[in-house]
């Protein structure tokens, strides 16, 4: 990875990094009594741009002098191996399976100080219960007492069950809605599901906004935008040929 896809090292001064920095404080103040340690970040649905929304907070977080740890708890479709460019053959499921020790399988980004990757090593045939096991609560406990920050890029809440399990573990969970794409009854169903079982929401992050106002304004969201509506261009071609 070369940082394109994090937006304070190829933008540090768009709209789109403050944002991100924001938001870092915003889950800074979330909870006064506890300190936010470790939370899931999960989407209704596929493509709605939550494991960019995982590696900016990430990013935005360690560049704060934190030590951070993202992990690619993905287990069905796991991204951060390619976006990373890291080997990804020892991850999460060798070290919850094989009893392989964490230091083993991290990848310290060298970009940013403080930064660590985790990938999801081999995808497993039960991601839900690999994820749900005592050993995935024993190394959710063992590696918060490590880093100041874990964050679990996780799959669609409204496809399957993984990101509902994973938030019994965590402090807090935050929703990503793309911004007119975004299913309202998916969403609303996807919400239910972290509330059956007490989630933490932090809230929600509304991703995909379009882009208004000034030459100055678009110019700086050129990348952001660029990114997230890449595989969506051929479609919007063919609309405005109808």
């Amino acid at each position: 990875m070369r940082g394109s896809k994090i937006f304070s090292i190829s933008n540090p001064k768009s709209p789109v990094s403050e944002a991100f920095r924001t938001l870092r404080t915003n889950i800074q103040f979330s909870s006064i009594d506890k300190p936010i340690r470790s939370m899931v970040i999960t989407s209704s649905a596929p493509n709605e741009g939550k494991s960019t929304v995982a590696i900016n907070i990430a990013a935005t977080i360690a560049q704060s002098g934190k030590r951070v740890l993202l992990v690619d708890a993905d287990l069905r479709k796991p991204v951060l191996n390619k976006t990373f460019n890291m080997d990804g053959a020892k991850g999460l499921t060798n070290i919850l399976v094989e009893n392989v020790g964490v230091e083993e399988a991290l990848y310290n980004f060298p970009d940013i100080e403080g930064l660590y990757v985790l990938s999801s090593g081999p995808i497993p045939p039960n991601p839900a219960e690999l994820l749900g096991s005592h050993k995935m609560k024993s190394f959710v406990e063992s590696i918060v007492e490590k880093f100041d920050m874990v964050i679990f890029d996780s799959p669609p809440i409204g496809m399957v069950t993984d990101s509902a399990i994973l938030s019994t573990l965590v402090d807090g969970t935050i929703f990503v809605c793309a911004v007119g794409e975004t299913d309202i009854d998916v969403a609303k169903l996807a919400k239910e599901s972290l509330d059956k079982v007490n989630a933490n929401i932090l809230g929600v992050v509304l991703n995909k906004v379009p882009m208004t106002g000034s030459r100055y304004y678009r110019y700086h969201y050129h990348q952001y935008y660029s990114y997230y509506y890449a595989s969506d261009e051929p479609r919007r071609k063919r609309r405005k040929r109808k």
